[in-house]
Protein backbone atom coordinates (compact mmCIF):
# COMPACT_ATOMS: atom_id res chain seq x y z
CA UNK A 1 0.00 0.00 0.00
CA UNK A 2 2.77 2.22 1.08
CA UNK A 3 4.35 1.61 -2.53
CA UNK A 4 1.33 2.00 -4.08
CA UNK A 5 1.08 5.84 -2.39
CA UNK A 6 3.94 6.45 -3.15
CA UNK A 7 4.16 5.98 -7.03
CA UNK A 8 0.43 7.50 -7.02
CA UNK A 9 2.49 10.69 -5.51
CA UNK A 10 5.19 10.50 -8.25
CA UNK A 11 2.66 10.17 -10.75
CA UNK A 12 0.86 13.05 -9.71
CA UNK A 13 4.27 14.96 -9.12
CA UNK A 14 5.04 14.47 -12.92
CA UNK A 15 1.83 15.34 -14.22
CA UNK A 16 2.29 18.58 -12.02
CA UNK A 17 5.73 19.43 -13.50
CA UNK A 18 4.91 18.59 -17.02
CA UNK A 19 1.84 20.57 -17.08
CA UNK A 20 4.09 23.85 -16.05
CA UNK A 21 6.60 23.59 -18.32
CA UNK A 22 6.17 25.59 -21.69
CA UNK A 23 5.72 22.88 -24.64
CA UNK A 24 7.03 25.87 -27.13
CA UNK A 25 8.91 24.52 -30.15
CA UNK A 26 11.47 26.54 -31.43
CA UNK A 27 10.65 26.83 -35.26
CA UNK A 28 10.06 29.67 -37.77
CA UNK A 29 6.08 30.12 -37.01
CA UNK A 30 3.82 30.83 -39.74
CA UNK A 31 1.49 33.60 -39.97
CA UNK A 32 -1.33 31.25 -38.43
CA UNK A 33 0.92 29.57 -35.90
CA UNK A 34 1.97 33.33 -34.70
CA UNK A 35 -1.40 33.88 -33.98
CA UNK A 36 -1.83 30.74 -31.81
CA UNK A 37 1.19 30.50 -29.75
CA UNK A 38 -0.27 34.29 -28.51
CA UNK A 39 -3.91 32.89 -28.37
CA UNK A 40 -1.95 29.88 -26.18
CA UNK A 41 -0.34 31.83 -24.22
CA UNK A 42 -3.73 34.28 -23.32
CA UNK A 43 -5.39 30.77 -22.10
CA UNK A 44 -2.48 29.98 -19.89
CA UNK A 45 -2.44 33.37 -18.21
CA UNK A 46 -5.85 34.45 -18.69
CA UNK A 47 -5.40 37.35 -15.90
CA UNK A 48 -2.22 39.15 -16.96
CA UNK A 49 -2.61 38.86 -20.66
CA UNK A 50 -4.61 40.17 -23.66
CA UNK A 51 -4.34 39.87 -27.35
CA UNK A 52 -5.11 42.47 -29.54
CA UNK A 53 -4.58 43.53 -33.61
CA UNK A 54 -3.87 46.88 -34.67
CA UNK A 55 -6.24 48.97 -36.05
CA UNK A 56 -5.17 47.78 -39.94
CA UNK A 57 -3.73 44.98 -41.36
CA UNK A 58 -0.92 44.29 -43.53
CA UNK A 59 -1.16 44.99 -47.16
CA UNK A 60 -2.88 41.21 -47.78
CA UNK A 61 -5.10 41.46 -45.12
CA UNK A 62 -2.87 39.38 -42.43
CA UNK A 63 -3.91 40.73 -38.94
CA UNK A 64 -1.26 42.43 -36.69
CA UNK A 65 -1.63 40.97 -33.65
CA UNK A 66 0.12 41.86 -30.20
CA UNK A 67 0.06 40.14 -26.77
CA UNK A 68 -0.07 42.79 -23.71
CA UNK A 69 1.25 41.44 -20.10
CA UNK A 70 -0.16 43.25 -17.33
CA UNK A 71 -1.65 43.51 -13.62
CA UNK A 72 -4.66 44.76 -15.17
CA UNK A 73 -4.56 43.73 -18.83
CA UNK A 74 -6.52 46.53 -21.70
CA UNK A 75 -5.87 49.15 -19.29
CA UNK A 76 -3.75 52.24 -18.32
CA UNK A 77 -2.87 52.21 -15.13
CA UNK A 78 -1.05 55.75 -13.03
CA UNK A 79 2.09 55.32 -13.02
CA UNK A 80 2.56 52.25 -14.99
CA UNK A 81 5.15 53.03 -17.85
CA UNK A 82 4.17 51.59 -21.19
CA UNK A 83 6.60 49.67 -23.15
CA UNK A 84 6.38 47.79 -26.73
CA UNK A 85 8.62 45.87 -28.39
CA UNK A 86 8.04 45.48 -32.25
CA UNK A 87 10.42 42.58 -34.17
CA UNK A 88 9.68 41.71 -38.37
CA UNK A 89 9.10 44.96 -39.40
CA UNK A 90 11.63 43.53 -42.44
CA UNK A 91 10.02 40.64 -43.63
CA UNK A 92 13.24 39.12 -44.03
CA UNK A 93 14.85 39.37 -40.34
CA UNK A 94 12.81 36.71 -38.95
CA UNK A 95 14.80 36.13 -35.51
CA UNK A 96 13.23 39.14 -33.32
CA UNK A 97 9.81 37.25 -34.93
CA UNK A 98 11.07 34.19 -32.72
CA UNK A 99 12.45 36.24 -29.78
CA UNK A 100 9.10 38.09 -29.13
CA UNK A 101 6.81 34.86 -29.26
CA UNK A 102 9.38 33.18 -26.91
CA UNK A 103 9.01 36.05 -24.56
CA UNK A 104 5.70 36.16 -24.08
CA UNK A 105 5.69 32.05 -23.69
CA UNK A 106 8.54 32.97 -21.30
CA UNK A 107 6.80 35.68 -19.21
CA UNK A 108 3.96 33.57 -18.84
CA UNK A 109 5.82 30.85 -17.77
CA UNK A 110 8.07 32.49 -15.47
CA UNK A 111 5.43 34.47 -13.67
CA UNK A 112 2.94 31.05 -13.12
CA UNK A 113 6.15 29.60 -11.62
CA UNK A 114 6.31 32.51 -8.97
CA UNK A 115 9.73 34.13 -10.52
CA UNK A 116 10.06 37.52 -8.34
CA UNK A 117 11.67 39.91 -11.01
CA UNK A 118 8.83 38.93 -13.62
CA UNK A 119 5.92 38.66 -11.49
CA UNK A 120 7.14 42.40 -10.23
CA UNK A 121 7.77 43.71 -13.69
CA UNK A 122 4.69 42.61 -15.30
CA UNK A 123 2.60 43.89 -12.16
CA UNK A 124 4.33 47.53 -12.14
CA UNK A 125 4.74 47.67 -16.35
CA UNK A 126 1.88 47.66 -18.82
CA UNK A 127 4.08 45.54 -21.97
CA UNK A 128 3.10 45.13 -25.49
CA UNK A 129 4.84 42.64 -27.75
CA UNK A 130 3.92 43.05 -31.74
CA UNK A 131 5.85 39.81 -33.23
CA UNK A 132 5.53 40.82 -36.93
CA UNK A 133 4.49 44.04 -38.49
CA UNK A 134 5.12 42.67 -41.77
CA UNK A 135 3.91 39.19 -41.86
CA UNK A 136 3.67 39.98 -46.16
CA UNK A 137 7.36 40.04 -45.93
CA UNK A 138 8.39 36.90 -43.82
CA UNK A 139 5.94 35.26 -45.88
CA UNK A 140 7.94 36.12 -49.40
CA UNK A 141 10.89 35.88 -47.53
CA UNK A 142 10.02 32.27 -46.33
CA UNK A 143 8.60 31.34 -49.85
CA UNK A 144 11.81 32.33 -51.37
CA UNK A 145 13.80 29.64 -48.69
CA UNK A 146 15.02 32.82 -46.59
CA UNK A 147 18.24 33.27 -47.89
CA UNK A 148 18.30 36.21 -50.17
CA UNK A 149 19.54 39.52 -48.22
CA UNK A 150 16.72 41.40 -49.65
CA UNK A 151 13.84 39.36 -50.86
CA UNK A 152 10.88 40.01 -47.94
CA UNK A 153 12.37 43.18 -46.29
CA UNK A 154 9.58 45.06 -47.91
CA UNK A 155 6.07 45.05 -47.45
CA UNK A 156 3.71 43.75 -50.42
CA UNK A 157 3.61 47.01 -52.15
CA UNK A 158 7.60 46.95 -52.04
CA UNK A 159 7.96 49.67 -49.43
CA UNK A 160 10.34 49.41 -46.99
CA UNK A 161 8.58 50.48 -43.94
CA UNK A 162 11.40 52.02 -41.74
CA UNK A 163 11.84 54.52 -44.23
CA UNK A 164 7.83 54.94 -44.60
CA UNK A 165 7.13 57.40 -41.30
CA UNK A 166 6.70 60.83 -41.52
CA UNK A 167 10.32 62.74 -41.56
CA UNK A 168 10.32 64.96 -38.70
CA UNK A 169 13.72 65.01 -38.24
CA UNK A 170 13.99 66.88 -41.32
CA UNK A 171 11.99 69.54 -38.79
CA UNK A 172 13.87 69.33 -35.68
CA UNK A 173 16.75 69.67 -37.99
CA UNK A 174 15.38 72.98 -39.60
CA UNK A 175 14.33 74.36 -36.46
CA UNK A 176 17.87 74.18 -34.84
CA UNK A 177 19.03 76.29 -37.44
CA UNK A 178 16.50 78.71 -37.01
CA UNK A 179 17.06 78.56 -33.17
CA UNK A 180 14.23 77.41 -32.20
CA UNK A 181 15.24 74.54 -29.31
CA UNK A 182 12.83 72.89 -28.66
CA UNK A 183 11.80 69.76 -30.59
CA UNK A 184 8.68 68.59 -28.49
CA UNK A 185 5.95 66.15 -30.17
CA UNK A 186 6.43 67.03 -33.78
CA UNK A 187 2.02 62.27 -45.27
CA UNK A 188 4.23 59.96 -48.74
CA UNK A 189 2.04 57.09 -49.24
CA UNK A 190 2.10 55.93 -45.46
CA UNK A 191 1.54 52.12 -46.07
CA UNK A 192 -1.53 50.35 -43.98
CA UNK A 193 1.34 48.39 -41.54
CA UNK A 194 2.78 51.91 -40.52
CA UNK A 195 -0.42 53.61 -40.46
CA UNK A 196 -1.09 50.84 -37.68
CA UNK A 197 1.41 51.59 -35.87
CA UNK A 198 1.51 55.27 -35.81
CA UNK A 199 -2.09 54.67 -34.39
CA UNK A 200 -0.81 52.93 -31.71
CA UNK A 201 1.98 55.34 -30.98
CA UNK A 202 -0.67 58.19 -30.68
CA UNK A 203 -3.47 55.65 -28.93
CA UNK A 204 -1.12 54.52 -25.88
CA UNK A 205 1.31 56.86 -23.77
CA UNK A 206 4.51 54.60 -24.44
CA UNK A 207 7.96 55.10 -22.34
CA UNK A 208 10.09 52.81 -24.19
CA UNK A 209 10.59 50.64 -26.78
CA UNK A 210 12.66 49.20 -28.98
CA UNK A 211 12.23 47.53 -32.44
CA UNK A 212 13.61 44.41 -33.22
CA UNK A 213 16.04 43.85 -36.85
CA UNK A 214 18.57 41.48 -38.03
CA UNK A 215 22.02 41.71 -40.24
CA UNK A 216 24.33 42.82 -37.66
CA UNK A 217 24.89 42.67 -33.77
CA UNK A 218 24.47 46.54 -32.17
CA UNK A 219 21.96 48.65 -30.62
CA UNK A 220 21.25 51.53 -32.60
CA UNK A 221 20.31 55.07 -31.32
CA UNK A 222 18.69 58.46 -32.32
CA UNK A 223 19.39 59.82 -34.13
CA UNK A 224 19.05 58.21 -37.72
CA UNK A 225 19.35 60.73 -39.76
CA UNK A 226 22.11 62.55 -40.30
CA UNK A 227 22.01 66.43 -40.11
CA UNK A 228 23.47 67.76 -42.61
CA UNK A 229 22.45 65.11 -45.53
CA UNK A 230 25.77 62.99 -45.43
CA UNK A 231 25.55 59.34 -45.31
CA UNK A 232 27.44 59.11 -41.94
CA UNK A 233 27.80 61.65 -39.39
CA UNK A 234 27.22 61.72 -35.30
CA UNK A 235 23.90 62.88 -35.50
CA UNK A 236 23.14 63.80 -31.39
CA UNK A 237 19.96 63.95 -29.96
CA UNK A 238 18.77 66.44 -27.22
CA UNK A 239 18.84 62.83 -24.77
CA UNK A 240 21.99 61.43 -26.27
CA UNK A 241 23.17 60.66 -22.24
CA UNK A 242 20.45 58.98 -21.67
CA UNK A 243 19.86 57.20 -25.05
CA UNK A 244 23.36 55.60 -24.57
CA UNK A 245 22.87 54.29 -21.41
CA UNK A 246 19.88 52.40 -22.49
CA UNK A 247 21.63 51.32 -25.71
CA UNK A 248 24.20 50.00 -23.63
CA UNK A 249 21.91 48.29 -20.89
CA UNK A 250 20.65 45.78 -23.40
CA UNK A 251 24.22 44.96 -25.30
CA UNK A 252 25.94 44.82 -21.81
CA UNK A 253 23.33 41.80 -21.02
CA UNK A 254 23.22 40.05 -24.26
CA UNK A 255 25.81 37.05 -24.55
CA UNK A 256 28.18 39.00 -27.05
CA UNK A 257 27.14 42.44 -28.24
CA UNK A 258 29.14 43.94 -26.48
CA UNK A 259 32.55 42.15 -26.89
CA UNK A 260 35.58 43.26 -28.43
CA UNK A 261 36.50 39.51 -29.41
CA UNK A 262 33.35 38.46 -30.98
CA UNK A 263 33.67 38.60 -34.70
CA UNK A 264 32.20 41.53 -36.88
CA UNK A 265 29.39 41.10 -39.87
CA UNK A 266 28.96 41.86 -43.44
CA UNK A 267 31.98 42.70 -45.78
CA UNK A 268 33.75 45.46 -43.69
CA UNK A 269 33.45 42.95 -40.32
CA UNK A 270 33.34 46.09 -38.12
CA UNK A 271 33.29 44.89 -34.75
CA UNK A 272 30.63 47.28 -32.71
CA UNK A 273 31.82 45.29 -29.27
CA UNK A 274 34.80 47.56 -29.67
CA UNK A 275 32.40 50.34 -28.89
CA UNK A 276 30.08 48.44 -26.23
CA UNK A 277 28.02 46.81 -28.89
CA UNK A 278 26.28 50.35 -29.40
CA UNK A 279 26.18 52.89 -32.30
CA UNK A 280 24.46 56.03 -32.84
CA UNK A 281 21.97 55.44 -35.96
CA UNK A 282 23.29 58.36 -37.96
CA UNK A 283 27.31 57.66 -36.93
CA UNK A 284 26.05 54.44 -38.92
CA UNK A 285 24.79 55.48 -41.96
CA UNK A 286 21.79 57.88 -42.05
CA UNK A 287 18.28 57.09 -42.88
CA UNK A 288 15.45 58.96 -42.97
CA UNK A 289 11.58 57.95 -42.10
CA UNK A 290 12.54 55.38 -39.73
CA UNK A 291 10.54 54.50 -36.97
CA UNK A 292 12.86 55.08 -34.09
CA UNK A 293 13.20 58.81 -34.63
CA UNK A 294 9.45 58.89 -35.53
CA UNK A 295 8.42 57.89 -31.83
CA UNK A 296 11.54 59.86 -30.15
CA UNK A 297 9.69 63.31 -31.54
CA UNK A 298 6.05 62.57 -32.75
CA UNK A 299 5.50 60.99 -28.97
CA UNK A 300 7.30 60.62 -25.38
CA UNK A 301 8.82 57.41 -26.46
CA UNK A 302 12.61 56.54 -26.42
CA UNK A 303 12.92 53.97 -28.79
CA UNK A 304 16.12 52.14 -30.35
CA UNK A 305 16.82 49.53 -32.66
CA UNK A 306 17.97 46.49 -32.03
CA UNK A 307 19.97 44.48 -34.39
CA UNK A 308 20.25 41.31 -33.54
CA UNK A 309 22.77 38.97 -35.34
CA UNK A 310 24.59 38.50 -38.76
CA UNK A 311 22.26 36.31 -39.89
CA UNK A 312 18.93 37.49 -41.31
CA UNK A 313 16.98 34.45 -41.56
CA UNK A 314 18.90 31.83 -39.10
CA UNK A 315 18.30 28.17 -39.34
CA UNK A 316 15.85 26.93 -36.84
CA UNK A 317 18.37 25.04 -34.98
CA UNK A 318 20.00 28.15 -34.27
CA UNK A 319 16.84 29.83 -32.55
CA UNK A 320 17.01 28.46 -28.86
CA UNK A 321 20.61 29.62 -28.42
CA UNK A 322 19.70 33.19 -30.35
CA UNK A 323 16.96 33.03 -27.13
CA UNK A 324 19.88 31.75 -24.52
CA UNK A 325 21.71 35.09 -25.66
CA UNK A 326 18.85 37.60 -25.42
CA UNK A 327 16.53 36.61 -22.72
CA UNK A 328 18.44 38.84 -19.91
CA UNK A 329 19.26 41.15 -22.50
CA UNK A 330 15.11 41.70 -23.61
CA UNK A 331 14.04 41.51 -19.48
CA UNK A 332 16.61 43.98 -18.70
CA UNK A 333 15.42 46.38 -20.91
CA UNK A 334 11.85 46.01 -20.36
CA UNK A 335 13.31 47.55 -16.69
CA UNK A 336 14.59 50.68 -18.04
CA UNK A 337 11.17 52.40 -18.24
CA UNK A 338 11.44 52.73 -14.68
CA UNK A 339 14.76 55.05 -14.95
CA UNK A 340 14.89 58.49 -14.06
CA UNK A 341 10.95 59.89 -12.36
CA UNK A 342 7.56 59.81 -12.79
CA UNK A 343 4.37 61.03 -11.18
CA UNK A 344 1.55 63.11 -11.41
CA UNK A 345 0.02 66.30 -12.63
CA UNK A 346 -2.40 67.99 -10.41
CA UNK A 347 -4.61 71.02 -10.12
CA UNK A 348 -3.95 71.84 -6.52
CA UNK A 349 -7.41 73.63 -6.07
CA UNK A 350 -9.13 70.64 -7.31
CA UNK A 351 -6.96 67.95 -6.99
CA UNK A 352 -8.07 67.05 -10.63
CA UNK A 353 -4.98 65.15 -13.00
CA UNK A 354 -4.03 67.64 -15.86
CA UNK A 355 -3.12 65.88 -18.69
CA UNK A 356 -1.07 67.64 -21.50
CA UNK A 357 1.29 69.15 -18.77
CA UNK A 358 5.01 70.08 -20.18
CA UNK A 359 7.44 68.84 -18.51
CA UNK A 360 10.60 70.26 -18.80
CA UNK A 361 14.08 69.57 -17.42
CA UNK A 362 17.22 70.47 -16.57
CA UNK A 363 20.62 69.25 -15.97
CA UNK A 364 21.88 70.76 -12.64
CA UNK A 365 24.71 67.56 -11.72
CA UNK A 366 28.26 68.75 -10.70
CA UNK A 367 27.39 72.42 -11.31
CA UNK A 368 25.98 71.59 -14.98
CA UNK A 369 23.25 73.76 -15.96
CA UNK A 370 21.94 72.23 -19.46
CA UNK A 371 18.70 72.45 -20.41
CA UNK A 372 17.57 69.13 -22.25
CA UNK A 373 15.14 70.62 -25.46
CA UNK A 374 12.86 67.65 -25.27
CA UNK A 375 10.19 67.89 -22.75
CA UNK A 376 7.83 65.01 -22.38
CA UNK A 377 3.77 65.69 -21.54
CA UNK A 378 1.79 64.32 -19.25
CA UNK A 379 -0.77 61.95 -19.75
CA UNK A 380 -4.42 60.79 -19.69
CA UNK A 381 -4.63 60.52 -15.50
CA UNK A 382 -1.62 63.18 -15.36
CA UNK A 383 1.04 61.34 -14.96
CA UNK A 384 4.31 61.56 -16.44
CA UNK A 385 7.17 59.84 -16.89
CA UNK A 386 10.57 60.82 -17.55
CA UNK A 387 13.65 58.55 -18.63
CA UNK A 388 16.99 60.01 -16.70
CA UNK A 389 20.30 58.69 -15.93
CA UNK A 390 21.79 59.08 -12.36
CA UNK A 391 22.15 62.50 -11.66
CA UNK A 392 20.36 66.10 -10.19
CA UNK A 393 17.55 67.70 -12.42
CA UNK A 394 15.58 70.56 -11.58
CA UNK A 395 12.07 69.19 -13.18
CA UNK A 396 9.42 71.71 -14.09
CA UNK A 397 6.07 71.25 -14.91
CA UNK A 398 4.13 73.89 -17.27
CA UNK A 399 0.29 73.91 -18.25
CA UNK A 400 -1.97 76.43 -19.47
CA UNK A 401 -3.44 79.26 -16.92
CA UNK A 402 -1.13 77.84 -14.32
CA UNK A 403 2.05 78.72 -12.43
CA UNK A 404 4.43 76.51 -13.53
CA UNK A 405 6.15 74.31 -10.60
CA UNK A 406 9.95 73.49 -10.31
CA UNK A 407 11.74 70.74 -8.20
CA UNK A 408 15.55 69.78 -7.87
CA UNK A 409 15.59 65.77 -7.50
CA UNK A 410 18.57 63.77 -7.86
CA UNK A 411 18.37 60.36 -9.56
CA UNK A 412 20.30 57.58 -8.25
CA UNK A 413 20.33 53.75 -9.96
CA UNK A 414 17.67 51.25 -8.94
CA UNK A 415 17.98 48.53 -10.78
CA UNK A 416 14.66 46.67 -10.82
CA UNK A 417 12.92 49.51 -8.78
CA UNK A 418 10.22 51.60 -10.01
CA UNK A 419 11.04 55.22 -11.07
CA UNK A 420 11.92 57.70 -8.20
CA UNK A 421 8.04 59.66 -7.89
CA UNK A 422 8.43 63.37 -8.12
CA UNK A 423 4.85 65.14 -8.32
CA UNK A 424 3.27 68.64 -9.01
CA UNK A 425 0.20 70.61 -7.98
CA UNK A 426 0.32 73.52 -10.21
CA UNK A 427 -1.88 76.24 -8.87
CA UNK A 428 -4.43 77.77 -11.26
CA UNK A 429 -3.39 81.53 -12.13
CA UNK A 430 -5.82 84.69 -11.13
CA UNK A 431 -8.75 85.13 -13.43
CA UNK A 432 -7.23 87.92 -14.91
CA UNK A 433 -3.93 86.41 -16.03
CA UNK A 434 -4.66 83.50 -17.37
CA UNK A 435 -5.35 84.93 -21.31
CA UNK A 436 -1.99 86.27 -20.98
CA UNK A 437 0.85 84.44 -18.35
CA UNK A 438 3.29 87.08 -18.18
CA UNK A 439 5.03 85.75 -15.48
CA UNK A 440 6.20 82.31 -17.24
CA UNK A 441 9.42 82.23 -18.82
CA UNK A 442 8.84 83.81 -22.14
CA UNK A 443 10.57 80.13 -23.55
CA UNK A 444 7.47 78.58 -22.73
CA UNK A 445 5.03 81.18 -24.29
CA UNK A 446 1.12 80.30 -25.18
CA UNK A 447 2.66 79.66 -28.72
CA UNK A 448 5.08 77.40 -27.83
CA UNK A 449 2.90 75.22 -25.89
CA UNK A 450 0.25 74.88 -29.08
CA UNK A 451 3.30 73.78 -30.94
CA UNK A 452 4.65 71.39 -28.89
CA UNK A 453 1.63 69.45 -26.83
CA UNK A 454 -0.79 70.39 -29.23
CA UNK A 455 1.55 68.64 -32.44
CA UNK A 456 0.85 65.40 -31.06
CA UNK A 457 -2.59 65.98 -30.76
CA UNK A 458 -2.77 67.04 -34.66
CA UNK A 459 -1.31 63.43 -35.45
CA UNK A 460 -3.42 61.73 -33.26
CA UNK A 461 -6.52 63.00 -35.34
CA UNK A 462 -5.18 63.11 -38.37
CA UNK A 463 -5.11 59.52 -38.24
CA UNK A 464 -8.72 59.15 -36.43
CA UNK A 465 -11.08 61.51 -37.62
CA UNK A 466 -13.68 60.39 -36.26
CA UNK A 467 -11.94 59.91 -32.45
CA UNK A 468 -13.93 62.40 -29.85
CA UNK A 469 -11.61 61.70 -27.28
CA UNK A 470 -8.14 61.76 -25.99
CA UNK A 471 -6.90 57.94 -24.53
CA UNK A 472 -10.35 57.40 -23.97
CA UNK A 473 -9.36 53.63 -25.13
CA UNK A 474 -7.13 53.19 -21.65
Amino acid sequence: MLAQSFLLMSAVSLIASTSSCSAFEFKHHNNTELQNILEAVHQKCPTITRVYTLSETSVQKVPLYVIEFSSKPGHHQILHPEFKYIANMHGNEVLGRELLLKLADYLCERYLAGDENVKKLIEVTRIHLLPSMNPDGWQTATNAGGNDYLVGRTNKNNIDLNRNFPDLDRIIFSNELSHIEHNNHLIDMIQPETKAVMRLIMQTPFVLSANLHGGDLVANYPYDESRSGVASEYSQSPDDETFRQLALAYASKHADMSSPSRKGCGYEAFNFGKQGGITNGAAWYSIDGGMQDFNYLSSNDFEITLELGCAKYPAADELESEWNKNKDALIHFIWQSHIGVKGVVTNKETGLPIANAIIHVKNVTDNRNDEIFHDITSVHDGDYYRLLTPGCYKITAYYKGFYPQTHEQCVEAHPFQEATVVNFELRPLPVVQREIPTNIDPEYTDNDEDNSVNRQLRWFYYLNPSYTGMHNNY
